[in-house]
């Protein structure tokens, strides 16, 4: 147990050298570091501090579902109106009440015929098991049918929205530059977002709350606006208003052209044709198939670019557009325009956003919770190191810079990693100190019970080690099975605590058996002790 060959003497010193170099950027400021930015060999990245460490935004943020349900009645009734239309059915009071969308019959003997078709419309989706998911039910009366979505289908809904929020938000956020932002789900319709390091609470709600839908409609010329603005809006048409304030609003079709949801990419970009900034846009292959069929079909015809319910521009299909790409343009600065395009490219919100709660935790906060929790760690690693010098002698030191390798391997991984660390995160390390303590401990020990009965220095010292190795690692393996679960099902803090409980364990095990082993074994093969410091 006490030889070292050459090869493994060089990893050990060299896994300690290569953590020691990560840690090195932690105790430098960030003028420092661009001092060597140019310099490959030298690693710049240093530890992410948390919400509660760094400072930021903290929001809460509640999903609009209600607005998802209404959007699919909608969809449903003019889905409803096209199928009775299209059968030539005479039908009245085709509407949506509460969670139910109803039509009247006119003709008796229609109604098995407009209830085929609408169970059509309605019949169950298919699951990721293959099993069959009712959406809707169906109710037939008296020359009346009533459609109305089944709880399964809204609970499913809900997490739906809620999970394609959360992934959208964090899309967003990781546009901005961000570290290691927070956000995770809270109920059944709630989000929350933590973004350290955040210095406009403004801006990152503007971002995250647009919801950034994007649609192509064909304008609907069979009425004047005047007419339409006085309440004559055509079946199956709208009036939106127009980003631009010195334009009128727009009549357009509801029925959607192309989606955003097929755009791949979207950047802002300045025109050398007019002289102004534009987002540049680009579907993927559907999308570009249905934009080429739906600009062959109508050349020559108005279509306007509708983003939230608002008409960006309104141009004319001049020919057809097969390549899958194109532009928008509307009096946009460069600002407006990389801003448009980051929502565009990290995808629409399926709903809208509530922003319930905010606060925001400032510099001085920030900086307090550092100096508390340096101070935690500083006194409680000090007191751990005067123990064990006491009580151990020598060994004592030689676990001691151990245990100071240990903290910087810990530091240098976390840089490494890009983990963030907050006050959670500090009390893991604290512990893993202790964690490391008692390994070495448990060796000592193990060490005296050997050398008082009897056996010589070094037979004490390779027994200790290995009679103590499986100790150590039942102990700490548990530990870390903790870890990993904490780490698996645990958000936020709890993450932030098993992250570095995780990592402090496996350099624990490292310093405290093989790096004190190591500095141990070399003492003895140049001092050729009789009797043991310990």
């Amino acid at each position: 147990m006490l030889h070292f060959s050459r090869w493994k003497t060089i990893a050990v010193i060299g896994a300690c050298l290569l953590g020691v170099l990560f840690a090195l950027p932690n105790f430098f400021s960030q003028q420092q570091l661009q001092s060597v930015a140019g310099w490959s060999f030298v690693p710049s990245q240093q530890i992410n501090l948390g919400l509660d460490l760094r400072g930021g935004v903290y929001l809460l943020i509640e999903v609009d579902v209600e607005s998802i349900k209404a959007e699919r009645l909608e969809t449903l009734k003019d889905d409803i109106r096209s199928a009775l239309r299209k059968e030539r059915i005479a039908y009245t009071g085709l509407n949506i009440v509460d969670d139910t969308v109803g039509v009247r019959i006119t003709r008796e003997e229609d109604v098995e015929t407009a209830r085929g078709k609408i169970d059509e419309l309605v019949a169950p989706s298919t699951g990721l098991l293959g099993q069959l998911q009712q959406e809707y039910t169906v109710v037939t009366g008296e020359r009346s049918i009533t459609v109305q979505m089944t709880d399964s289908f809204l609970v499913r809904l809900t997490r739906e929205a809620v999970t394609q929020s959360i992934e959208i938000i964090r899309r967003r956020i990781d546009e901005l530059g961000t570290t290691e932002p927070i956000i995770q789900q809270q109920g059944n319709e709630r989000i929350i977002v933590q973004a350290p390091g955040v210095d406009d609470p403004e801006e990152l709600k503007r971002i995250i709350g647009t919801t950034a839908k994007l649609s192509f409609h064909l304008l609907d010329s069979s009425v004047s606006i005047q007419e339409a603005m006085n309440g004559r809006v055509p079946p199956g048409a709208e009036l939106l208003p127009s980003v631009e304030e010195n334009e009128g609003p727009f009549l357009i079709k509801k029925r959607v052209m192309v989606s955003g949801d097929d755009l791949v990419t979207a950047s802002a970009e300045f025109s050398q044709q007019n002289g102004e900034w534009v987002v540049a846009f680009r579907f993927n292959t559907s999308g570009a198939h249905k934009f080429g069929d739906a600009t062959r079909q109508n050349v020559g015809r108005p279509f306007a670019i509708v983003l939230d319910n608002q008409v960006i521009s309104a141009p004319v299909i001049r020919e057809p557009i097969l390549g899958g790409s194109g532009i928008i343009s509307g009096n946009f600065t460069v600002e407006s325009a990389n801003e448009l395009a980051i929502l565009l490219s990290a995808g629409a919100l399926p709903a809208p956003l509530k922003f319930v709660q905010e606060s925001s935790v400032g510099a001085i906060l920030g900086k307090d919770s550092v100096a508390k929790g340096q101070l935690a760690a500083v006194v409680g690693f000090a007191a751990v190191i005067v123990y064990i010098f006491l009580s151990y002698g020598l060994f004592g030191a030689f676990a001691n810079i151990a245990l100071i390798i240990n903290v910087l391997l810990i530091a240098g991984a976390l840089s490494f990693l890009q983990a963030t660390l907050t006050l959670p995160g500090i009390a893991g390390i604290v512990l893993t100190i202790g964690m490391a303590v008692d390994a070495n401990v448990l060796i000592f020990e193990r060490i005296r019970e050997e050398f008082a009965a009897g056996k010589s220095p070094i037979n004490s010292i390779d027994a200790g080690y290995s009679r103590a190795l499986g100790t150590i690692l039942d102990a700490n393996i548990t530990t870390l099975i903790a870890a990993v679960l904490l780490f698996s099902f645990g958000s936020g803090p709890v993450r932030g605590f098993s992250v570095t409980l995780g990592i402090g364990i496996i350099t624990s095990v490292f310093t405290a058996f093989v790096v004190t082993r190591l500095m141990i074994a070399t003492w003895v093969r140049a001092r050729r002790p009789s009797l043991l410091p310990i």
